[in-house]
């Protein structure tokens, strides 16, 4: 193999240091994140991008805060896209996400994305199915919207998951009545 195509190849090889550089400045933005100091995380969490800008995580926490703090749902859609390429088996990529597309009534990429997300080993299928609940609802199909309430009540081990769900099909069936 030439010289020039091994070079290339280790340029675009990621670099441990940084990704481990990364790991801390996303963990430290995270903890930041937690004690509402939220220039500080955004400062972390661009800093890790920077030394890896294949950082998933990162990516994912700076679409939350474009998304819930500075309302610039743009950015926010940008980041989340590249948490999910870059990461694809971290889950909170695909809720914020598919809360972003629910907020800004994207409903088909909505579902391709929910699709998408119940393959991911390990995923959450209380949240997802919620999910596809809220998207119906807010279609106003209402009979849908009963039925994924139905299957996030199966996946609720907490009594007040399992209420807030009950009252949420109640709420689709009054919906319904009113159409």
């Amino acid at each position: 193999m030439p010289n020039s195509l091994i070079n290339k190849k280790l340029k675009n090889m990621p670099n441990n240091q940084n990704l481990k550089e990364a790991d801390q400045l996303f963990f430290d933005g995270d903890n930041k994140l937690v004690q509402n100091q939220t220039e500080q995380a955004k400062t972390d969490f661009e800093k890790a991008i920077e030394k890896y800008p294949e950082h998933g995580r990162s990516h994912n926490h700076l679409g939350f805060l474009y998304e819930t703090k500075y309302q610039d749902f743009t950015k926010a859609e940008e980041h989340y896209k590249k948490a999910i390429e870059y990461a694809p088996e971290y889950q909170a990529g695909y809720s914020n996400y598919s809360r972003l597309l629910s907020i800004t009534n994207k409903f088909d990429e909505l579902e391709k994305l929910l699709e998408k997300a119940l393959e991911i080993p390990g995923a959450n299928k209380m949240r997802i199915y919620n999910e596809y609940a809220i998207m119906y609802e807010n279609k106003g199909e209402f009979d849908k919207a009963i039925e994924y309430y139905k299957k996030t009540i199966t996946y609720a081990f907490v009594m007040q998951d399992f209420y807030l769900f009950k009252d949420s099909i109640e709420r689709c069936k009054m919906k319904k009545e009113a159409k």
